[in-house]
């Protein structure tokens, strides 16, 4: 079968768009500000910014790069820099897969909470409403006993508009829909931030937030933490920018497209704090508790902390709750939508489906898994146990792999150095080389180290060991497992010669072969 002429972005600005809307999702929101506040407050700042310079642009340009120099997803890019390393794409791609599936559930208590805001439905005790009243949760983890009706259809929902925006094509769905998600988030937000401001207690909780422990920047932890920080907000590590820079025109500024999204990134995470932190300021203030009593981070945070604040809010109470789960809704879903894009662009490069018949098939049977698993009353433990072993030990172990392969293995980084300056109006030096060849490496190992001794030392969250082993570590280790037997399978004369020739030709860039 021919291959089909690669879609690409219409404009710069497009992608631009497209990959800031990837890099911003839920964790910006609910997990960058505690990890400020607990690493130093003010202080954190120092290591962020370092780890920002050293690990996370650095990594951003090696993935536009692969991504741009192969013309591919995941597993077509790796294949054609070298066939065995085709499997770490497939890794990818399958971290992609069960991600997508919770991450959408998520999306859809969003929505619902959208509506709750207005009417403050979640009552006095929003922990116990979540709970037992909105999730039903079960006393515990175990097979699938019955669905929640009231998570299931948003989530539906959710899916459609997903599937949607992705029939339509990179141009056409994803890049006008970006154009319209990261403006109306960034409107959405502000607006929040500047009604938390306002709030009695605010500046209590900025102060919190800012004030700087400059003995924290002595822990080693707390480094590790900026690192990892860094590492899982702006997408890197499961395919997603190698898959949206393959869209790109030849000559594309890539060095200076990682700088904007970037910064650009780390910049909502900063508004994200002050809000967040305002807010939590107010909340703390208008209980008479200490601050450290009522910050949380994650589920904690968005669905139990800024309810009990929203019921105090003396005047626009509704508005606020509206405001914040409505940013909550289109930073999940432009997330979301590039998280699907990766499934459906590898299934494409494999297959030579067109994107329509591709999308259905691929981004349809990802939703109706996680329209059977996780609108349940057991689907929280679930989504928690996925969430923290495909994060540990998917995300970042694959991101650690392919940055071992690339720099120590196949020693390809002169090369894709050489391949992004010829197209960048910024110019990378040794920096670059020093920072993907020994301290992202380095700072990702500890990572490893030290998740593996804290996993092995106890049971996360308490669950029992077997459905650990079968909900975590069962997923961890088959998404590696299926990778490797997918990538086995031989692909079809035509659809991909599997050399860097394939990769095209680029006027002006050395060393480079026509096709």
């Amino acid at each position: 079968m021919p291959q089909q002429p690669r879609e690409q972005w219409a404009t710069r600005a497009g992608f631009l768009m497209a990959a800031i809307g990837s890099a911003i999702g839920l964790g910006n929101i609910w997990r960058f500000p505690y990890i400020a506040y607990d690493n130093g407050g003010g202080a954190f700042l120092l290591p962020y910014l370092i780890a920002l310079l050293t690990a996370g642009i650095p990594l951003l340009i090696l993935e536009y790069t692969i991504g741009h120099r192969f013309r591919g997803s995941p597993p077509r890019a790796f294949r054609r820099m070298s066939g065995p390393t085709e499997a770490i794409g497939w890794w990818q791609v399958a971290i992609c897969f069960v991600i997508a599936t919770y991450y959408a559930v998520i999306i859809a208590w969003a929505v619902r909470f959208v509506g709750f805001s207005i009417g403050r439905q979640w009552g006095d005790d929003p922990e116990a409403f979540l709970n037992e009243e909105f999730l039903q949760v079960a006393e515990g983890p175990g097979m699938v006993s019955s669905y929640v009706a009231g998570v299931a259809w948003p989530l539906v929902g959710v899916w459609a508009c997903t599937l949607l925006v992705l029939a339509f094509g990179v141009q056409r769905g994803i890049e006008r829909a970006n154009k319209v998600f990261i403006p109306l988030l960034a409107a959405l937000f502000v607006l929040l931030v500047v009604r938390a401001l306002f709030l009695p207690g605010a500046a209590a909780g900025l102060d919190a937030f800012f004030t700087p422990d400059w003995s924290a920047v002595l822990d080693g932890s707390v480094w590790v933490a900026a690192y990892g920080q860094i590492f899982f907000s702006l997408s890197i590590g499961f395919g997603i920018m190698i898959t949206y820079a393959s869209y790109l025109r030849r000559r594309a500024d890539l060095t200076g497209s990682a700088l904007v999204a970037g910064f650009a990134n780390s910049s909502f995470e900063l508004l994200a704090g002050i809000g967040v932190f305002a807010a939590l300021g107010f909340m703390a203030a208008s209980s008479g508790i200490a601050l450290d009593e009522v910050v949380e981070s994650g589920i904690g945070l968005a669905f139990v902390a800024f309810p009990q604040i929203i019921s105090a809010i003396p005047a626009g109470a509704a508005l606020f709750g509206v405001l914040f789960f409505g940013s909550l809704v289109v930073a999940g879903f432009s997330s979301l939508v590039s998280i699907v894009q990766v499934i459906v662009a590898a299934v494409q490069d494999r297959t030579g489906l067109r994107r329509v018949p591709a999308v259905l098939t691929v981004g349809g049977a990802t939703a109706l898994v996680s329209v059977a698993l996780f609108p349940t009353r057991e689907g929280l433990y679930l989504l928690d146990v996925a969430d923290h072993f495909i994060n540990q030990y998917g995300v970042a172990l694959a991101g650690l792999v392919a940055v071992v392969v690339v720099a120590w293995v196949l020693r390809r980084l002169p090369a894709l150095q050489a391949h992004a300056d010829a197209t960048s109006a910024v110019v990378l030096g040794r920096w670059w080389r020093i920072a993907l060849g020994l301290i992202t490496p380095v700072v990702l190992g500890w990572m490893m180290w030290d998740s593996l001794a804290t996993e092995l030392g106890e049971n996360y969250g308490d669950y029992p060991t077997r459905f650990l082993v079968i909900a975590g570590w069962g997923l961890a280790l088959g998404a590696i497992v299926i990778s490797a037997l997918i990538s086995l399978i031989p692909w079809k004369r035509g659809m991909d010669t599997g050399t860097d020739a394939a990769a095209g030709s680029e006027p002006g860039v050395p060393g480079k072969g026509g096709r």
